[in-house]
């Protein structure tokens, strides 16, 4: 007898959010690895350990994405194998940069006694010629690890860019959202053009502008936060927070587009609630 195990319902349009957020914090990892002068010495040590604890991190995180995307009702979609593969890819890619930032501090040479230093007007002779027959050693290794990562940031964005077209196609894998008013979806698309900003104060109501400086009114913006269709960036208490619009609300000015044809939307339409199952 075949057993079929159901797909987990997640939502997609908050995965290809943390897709997005993690190809960034690839992109600007890979941006800090182009700029480090690669000096032999303690000095590199010394930029090069955080480097590495932070690519450890970010394979953490693409193999939590691929553990939630693998099962759900995402792998059910046609085509879905290919981006999942892009995914796995971005894990190995990244170990290779992290393996290559540490084959970097391998070769480092570090300042030491030797057993048998000999006369001190030795030393520094010895010293220069280590640090030239390392140098180009190091240039390769952090090449080599610039390249996995911008490899990485390519592949959350190619996975992230594909659901998104599979969700436009299947809107009714995405989650369910109500259908905005006028001044909600007016609210939504105000900030998304950009510049939007949250102001925190430590007395009196929280105050939201968008880029031309106008306020924006807080009813539509508590639906809009409700369903997640907008976010702040990470950022300090008190300081201004950047407001931006998910997946899900780019999808909902996408569906609910005034002048674009009454089609499904995640807005009314309603997904099976097993869409398909894997069989073993």
């Amino acid at each position: 007898m075949e057993l079929i195990i159901p797909l987990r319902q997640i939502d997609l349009p908050l995965q290809i959010d943390h897709l997005g957020d993690l190809g960034a914090d690839f992109t600007a990892l890979h941006t800090t690895i182009t700029t480090l002068a690669p000096r032999p010495g303690s000095d590199l040590l010394r930029q090069l350990s955080p480097q590495i604890l932070a690519v450890q991190e970010l394979v953490g995180r693409a193999l939590i994405r691929l553990l939630v995307l693998d099962g759900s009702q995402y792998t059910a979609a046609a085509g879905s194998r290919f981006p999942l593969e892009a995914l796995s890819e971005v894990a190995a890619s990244a170990s290779i940069a992290a393996s290559q930032l540490a084959r970097a501090v391998g070769s480092n040479p570090l300042d030491g006694a030797g057993v048998d230093s000999g006369p001190p007007d030795d030393v520094e002779p010895i010293r220069q010629d280590r640090h030239a027959e390392a140098a180009p050693v190091l240039v390769k290794s952090l090449a080599a690890a610039a390249q996995h990562l911008d490899l990485s940031a390519t592949g959350c964005l190619s996975t992230a860019t594909a659901i998104t077209l599979h969700l436009k196609e299947h809107p009714e894998h995405g989650p369910q959202v109500p259908q905005l008013t006028k001044s909600q979806y007016a609210a939504l698309a105000r900030i998304a053009q950009g510049g939007t900003q949250r102001h925190n104060r430590i007395s009196g109501p929280v105050r939201v502008q968008d880029g031309s400086g106008r306020t924006i009114h807080p009813a539509p913006l508590q639906v809009l936060q409700k369903y997640r269709l907008i976010r702040a960036a990470r950022t300090t208490r008190y300081t201004p927070h950047d407001l931006g619009v998910t997946a899900a609300g780019l999808l909902v000015l996408d569906f609910q587009k005034p002048d674009r044809p009454q089609t499904a939307s995640p807005a009314v339409a309603r997904g099976p609630r097993n869409a398909g199952g894997r069989r073993l």
